[in-house]
């Protein structure tokens, strides 16, 4: 049996497909990040070079064994002349209706605000009363 047949076999599983398709995102991923590195001629230790880290980091990001910081895609994706995009959407084609917050149902009355002569610590009192007052003879 060829392993297309085993996989389309596997994915008829409803819990082993949602496994699979979790994991579409990071295959997706180090997927590019192999592609670009391989049309720049370059070796995974080499690649980590150009961006200040070690080669096991490159090799662990490219088999999908690490969780990778954002910070470390950008700086892979700017050696490999390549753009980070994040997205966020919706899981289900539907979108899901919005609970009303309670913000929204009742405003809430804005927080009196301190005069500008008010000390900022409440163990001071306020400029105005600490002014030495000329004396009057």
């Amino acid at each position: 049996m060829e392993w297309t047949q085993i996989k389309r076999e596997m994915l008829k599983d409803p819990a082993f497909k949602r496994e699979y398709d979790a994991l579409e995102a990071e295959f997706q991923l180090a997927s590019s990040i192999i592609e670009r590195r391989l049309a720049k001629g370059w070796s995974q230790r080499q690649l980590a070079n150009r961006i200040g880290t070690k080669q096991p980091v490159i090799s662990r990001l490219e088999s999908g064994s690490s969780k990778p910081s954002l910070s470390l895609l950008q700086r892979v994706a700017k050696a490999l002349d390549a753009t980070v995009i994040v997205t966020l959407k919706p899981e289900s084609a539907s979108p899901r209706p919005r609970a009303k917050s309670a913000a929204r149902a009742a405003p809430q009355p804005k927080p009196a605000r301190r005069p500008a002569s008010a000390a900022v610590s409440g163990s001071r009192a306020p400029r105005a009363a600490t002014r030495k007052q000329p004396i009057h003879n």
